[in-house]
Formats: C-alpha cells, sequence, structure tokens
C-alpha cells in the first residue's frame, strides 16, 4: 500500500519532529539539477509561475522607489528572502505532482492543497509576516545612521552598511532556519506548522555547511535575477523551488507522517517522442 493511502493516524502518536538525514555539504548543487530537470519537464506551468512571482516583485520594488525612497526600496528587495518560501508554494505543487508521475496542472493541485492545509499555510504565512514587517520597520529606522551630506562616500556609508547587514543576517538566519523545509513538508505529509518548523530548524542545524552553501546559491541566484532587471528570475525561480522541494525529500525523513492524498489519479507521463 502506497503512502499517499495511508490510513489516518492519531494526532498523539505522531512524532514532535521528523528525523533528519546527514547530507553532503555539495548536495545543494545537485538540488539544482534536479530543479532544473523539473522545470524542463513541466516548462508551461514552471515558466508561468516564475513570469507572475518575477511580476509581482518587480511591481512591489517599482512602487517602492516611485512613491518611497530608494533604501526602502532596497530594504523591500531584502524583505523579499522573507517571503520567497511562500512563492514557492505552486512550484512544490508542481513538484509533488512530477513526483507521483502525474500531468502537471498547477491550478487543480493548488486548488486541492489550499482546501486540504490552508490553515497551516496561513499560520506560516502569519508568521512570515510579522517577521517581514519588522524588518521593514528595522530597516527604515536604520536611516539614523546615513551620514548627513548629500552625497556620502563608501566609507561614510560603512557603518550604517554593517549595522544593516548584521541586522539583515540575524532577521535572514531565522526564517531561512524555520521555512527551509517546513513548507514542502507541510505540503507533502499531514503535519502541523509546529512541527514542520521544528523539523526545518533541526535539520539546518545538523547540516550546517550543506545549508550555508544552499543559501549561498539561493542569494545569488536572486542577486543575478535583480541585475537582469527580474528577467532572470522567471526562470530562477521555479529552479530554487523545485530544488527546495528535492533538497527537503533528501533531507527530511517524514515517512512517520501520513502523505497527503491530493485527489488526482496518477498517469504515468508518456517519453517525449
Amino acid at each position: 500500500m502506497s503512502d499517499e493511502n495511508q490510513p489516518a493516524m492519531d494526532r498523539d502518536t505522531m512524532p514532535f519532529v521528523a528525523p533528519c538525514r546527514i547530507i553532503s555539504p555539495l548536495a545543494p548543487f545537485g538540488w539544482l539539477r534536479k530543479g532544473v530537470a523539473d522545470l524542463r519537464a513541466s516548462p508551461k506551468a514552471s515558466i508561468g509561475y516564475g513570469l507572475m512571482m518575477a511580476g509581482i516583485m518587480a511591481l512591489v520594488s517599482a512602487l517602492a522607489w516611485f512613491y518611497g525612497t530608494h533604501w526602502f526600496m532596497f530594504a523591500m528587495i531584502g524583505g523579499f528572502v522573507f517571503l520567497a518560501p511562500l512563492a514557492c508554494i505552486g512550484l512544490y505543487a508542481i513538484s509533488a505532482q512530477l513526483e507521483r508521475g502525474q500531468p502537471v496542472s498547477l491550478t487543480r493541485n493548488l486548488r486541492a492543497a489550499l482546501k486540504r492545509y490552508f490553515g497551516n499555510q496561513m499560520i506560516f504565512a502569519l508568521a512570515l509576516l510579522v517577521i517581514f514587517l519588522v524588518w521593514a520597520r528595522a530597516a527604515t529606522m536604520l536611516s539614523i545612521f546615513l551620514p548627513d551630506t548629500g552625497n556620502p562616500a563608501v566609507e561614510d556609508l560603512t557603518g550604517y552598511l554593517a549595522i544593516g547587514s548584521f541586522i539583515g543576517a540575524i532577521f535572514a538566519t531565522v526564517t531561512f532556519s524555520a521555512s527551509a523545509f517546513s513548507l514542502p513538508m507541510i505540503m507533502h505529509r499531514d503535519v502541523d506548522t509546529i512541527t514542520a518548523i521544528v523539523t526545518s530548524i533541526n535539520a539546518v542545524l545538523r547540516n550546517k555547511l550543506a545549508m550555508i552553501i544552499w543559501l549561498g546559491l539561493i542569494v545569488l541566484g536572486l542577486v543575478i535575477g535583480l541585475f537582469t532587471a527580474f528577467v532572470g528570475l522567471i526562470v530562477i525561480l521555479p529552479v530554487i523551488g523545485f530544488g527546495a522541494w528535492h533538497g527537503y525529500l533528501e533531507t527530511i525523513d517524514a515517512d512517520e507522517f501520513p502523505r497527503h492524498s491530493i485527489g488526482i489519479t496518477s498517469v504515468p507521463r508518456q517519453p517525449s517522442s
């Protein structure tokens, strides 16, 4: 009997945290390769989703630039790091269908996913939103460290950049540790938000070097996307999202939790001619 047809388990008998595997520090490069493979297996849905998310990020940045300040715009771009896990929900849905050998239907899978575990996703989204709002507030308060001169030199900005980087690193580390594997786990298994977050933090702490490399690859991808005027994000975001899904599958041993049944009959994909 496949795990997605398991009978429902009593919540009281489920473990509080799913065990994790110790992975190679170079494992994230393999996740990216698998992410590229998923992109090639579902190009229309992946590129369409990447285009939508890149467009939203470009629009928010443009509004912050024209109606706020340049520094606020940079803070908003940094804040995308905190909301990125939520942006990958649709990509996790695509990867879940590819894993099951089902034809990709983003709207159908998202509809079933949101209906089944909307509550856990909203709890997680609320936690990320709070972190993001605190970060945005902290970013605006950092303006007191800006020099009084109209055109400050780079050396005049050293204190501002150092303090801003330190505070941003703290927020980013907490967010990354809590979200690295939690949302894929919520979408893959019948698990509550707290268990998923604790599982993610535990796995990150036990695989520090690999996760530092994975975070570096994510940041590099986002930087490339920004320097290409958000166009590169159309491809980069799907690859990162798919890679995160495969990273979860390789790192977290969630067999003790029943798998979600998404209500779509498995249909093997036909080989391309």
